[in-house]
């Protein structure tokens, strides 16, 4: 699967993990913060990395590239027939502040290379192919966040319109600033009767993979997630001055109650998590007894049903310590999104696809968000992920060529195993 001229060296394929790390690279020059990688939504940063993926889309054989409504970009591959239904890939090119250049990138550019193999090889299958560089996954800059592929999947809110970035600018200012023609929104929605359903490749951004020794995984659904805070109020007091049997600490309340999370999260095995990942002490000082703590609450389970129970017997722990401790607690949720499971055929393709690059077939949760739970209910939807290190959202994400090259591969041999089915 090489490319030359007449009386010159084969180029590389596509698919090999060496050129998309090199495109990587590149792409990571597109940043906002020189030195680091920061590529929010519709920054000039974002704008460059645009431009440079529509680029790499047009070399691929894809066509009809365009900006979208959102800001995202999308190209198409024909089918060898009329009236074909299409498969979408993709993932997102914005990024967090100070990220590695793997996640969201890394499904992009798989995506672009397996069409580019195809073009290649000379074959058209039996469906188009969309490659969709999302334009707003990770929602840093605007409040709202998924909705470039919410737009796709026809679940795009009007009101993410009107949100603000630190700067007061909002999203439809920042969308017409970015050339996007924010006015066709309703073009973005694809019919799921035209379409096959939505593929996305991705680094794991966790340890599963790399612990079993596996390259790539094959993703079972993408958790729901439940997420608020949980207020204590108790009495502030001079530390010196109040007896302890006399103290109603919102601060130590709070640690038992951080500690009751942490147990029911293991309580299930790996079947769900629970974090506290912030803590905020009002009026915190050396030498005063905390009378008011603020603690973040993040529950996730492929089981929607499981991490509804589990917010339940946290809000009942929370009560109960409150209680015995004489402060008054409440918990706030503010935040439900459902689980997303992949889709039975989808996912058992792609594990026949990896099976047959004679790789161990390892099964997992997601249990960070991707574009591809906002396709639940709408379209058959399917990921593989990537064995990474360091985990993700800062410079040290890391993804080898060769696990790469493989992803590639899987996902063009996907592709074709598609073709034969239908």
């Amino acid at each position: 699967m090489s490319r030359s001229a007449p009386g010159s060296a084969p180029l590389p394929s596509p698919l090999d993990g060496e050129v998309i790390v090199s495109r990587l690279k590149e792409l990571a020059a597109c940043t906002d913060v020189p030195g680091e990688m920061t590529r929010l939504t519709l920054t000039p940063a974002h704008k460059r990395a645009a431009a440079q993926v529509s680029f790499w889309m047009r070399e691929a054989g894809l066509a009809q590239v365009h900006m979208d409504a959102t800001g995202s970009i999308v190209g198409r591959y024909a089918a060898d027939r009329a009236n074909a239904k299409t498969l979408v890939l993709g993932s997102h090119i914005d990024t967090v502040r100070n990220a590695g250049i793997y996640d969201g990138n890394l499904g992009v550019l798989t995506a672009i290379a397996a069409v580019e193999a195809l073009k290649q090889q000379g074959i058209r299958l039996p469906f188009a192919i969309e490659v969709a560089a999302f334009a707003d996954e990770e929602g840093v800059r605007f409040l709202s966040t998924l909705t470039s592929s919410k737009a796709m999947a026809g679940i795009f809110d009007p009101k993410s319109l009107e949100d603000v970035d630190a700067q007061g600018i909002s999203r439809m200012e920042a969308l017409r600033s970015f050339g996007a023609p924010v006015d066709r929104v309703a073009d973005c929605r694809r019919d799921p009767a035209e379409t096959l359903g939505y593929v996305e490749v991705h680094i794991e951004q966790g340890p599963v993979l790399e612990a079993a020794g596996a390259p790539l995984g094959i993703v079972t659904g993408i958790a729901g997630a439940s997420r608020g805070h949980v207020r204590i109020r108790g009495e502030a007091g001079h530390s010196g001055t109040l007896p302890m049997a006399m103290r109603h600490d919102a601060l130590t309340a709070a640690a038992e109650m951080i500690l009751a999370v942490e147990a029911r999260g293991r309580a299930d095995g790996k079947e769900l998590v629970a974090t506290v990942g912030t803590l905020i002490i009002a009026g915190s000082a050396v030498n005063v007894v905390p009378g008011e703590v603020q603690f973040s609450l993040d529950v996730r389970a492929l089981s929607d049903e499981l991490r509804v129970r589990a917010v339940a017997d946290i809000r009942a722990a929370v009560a109960d310590i409150a209680e015995r401790r004489g402060v008054k607690a409440s918990v706030d949720i503010g935040h439900e999104v459902p689980a997303a499971p992949c889709h039975g055929p989808l996912k058992e393709r792609m594990a026949k696809v990896v099976e047959g690059l004679q790789l161990p077939v390892v099964r997992l949760p997601s249990g960070a968000g991707h574009d591809a739970m906002v396709f639940r209910g709408v379209m058959p939807m399917a990921m593989l992920f990537v064995r990474s290190e360091n985990g993700s959202h800062n410079p040290r994400e890391y993804a080898a060529p060769a696990d790469i090259g493989l992803a590639a591969e899987a996902l063009y041999a996907f592709l074709l195993k598609t073709a034969e089915e239908m």
